[in-house]
């Protein structure tokens, strides 16, 4: 997240401002790893409130060395049938860096479609401005 590549977040956020972020009562949270090893966290939580609120919205973190190793997939996969089986109907990601093609790819393969971009809604670090992708699926 630090990096401010993939979050619309500000990247000099204290280690404290984003655990509350993260940890937000809102917000149910769940780690992957192991006893010893943390491997990646993900949150999920309405997407919106009243008429809205039967859409979940999720954000994922994996950690820097378990890249690659399945962790994302199988924190969505989770994220899914967790957020199903707590009666939501549907999944929105509201601002996925065009950028961030492993995400991209990943949400694609687990059923999910763009159906919104937003031209320029992100200021990458490196990049400058690149587009944002509203991506969602049925549960």
């Amino acid at each position: 997240m630090r990096a401010g590549e993939t979050y619309a977040l500000p990247p000099d956020w204290s280690r404290s401002d984003a655990l509350s972020y993260w940890f937000s009562p809102d917000h149910e949270v769940f780690v992957a790893g192991t006893d010893e090893l943390v491997m990646g966290t993900y949150y999920l939580h309405a997407n919106q409130r009243g008429g809205g609120a039967h859409v979940a919205n999720c954000g994922y973190i994996t950690a820097p060395d378990s890249v690659g190793r399945g962790v994302a997939t199988a924190m969505c996969q989770h994220s899914l049938g967790h957020a199903a089986a707590r009666g939501f109907r549907a999944m929105q990601f509201n601002c996925v860096v065009s950028t961030n093609e492993r995400a991209v790819k990943l949400w694609r393969h687990l059923g999910f479609d763009v159906v919104g971009t937003i031209p320029q809604g992100f200021e990458h670090p490196v990049l400058g401005f690149v587009d944002t992708l509203v991506m969602h699926r049925s549960l």
